[in-house]
């Protein structure tokens, strides 16, 4: 469909991702949390220091039983993606900021 649309419908689609990503990263720079973590394009991101140790699946399900967050581990993308989780950016900009609230809750 987005292909029969042209350029107007993949431009939409790429401005609400980009909304998306700027409201995930600008939740988590302004989180007064314990989300600490640099992050890397705004999907993933490097698992905090202090819980580098349990490895992206741990963390994940971390962040799944304490912050009711859904992540996928860094692992899951390859050897190089251990210590990193990823958010997918599937929910609108408000669940989004919520979940980094949750998370900062951990």
């Amino acid at each position: 469909m987005a292909l029969q649309a042209g350029d107007a419908c993949v431009a939409g689609i790429c401005e609400t991702y980009r909304r998306r990503r700027d409201a995930l990263c600008d939740a988590s720079r302004a989180s007064a949390g314990r989300w600490r973590s640099p992050w890397r394009r705004c999907s993933l991101a490097r698992i905090p220091e202090r819980f580098a140790a349990e490895g992206s699946v741990a963390f994940a399900r971390r962040l799944l039983d304490e912050a009711e967050v859904a992540t996928s581990p860094g692992v899951g993308f390859g050897e190089h993606g251990e210590g990193f989780v990823r958010f997918a950016l599937v929910e609108n900009e408000a669940r989004i900021r919520q979940a980094v609230r949750g998370i900062g809750g951990c």
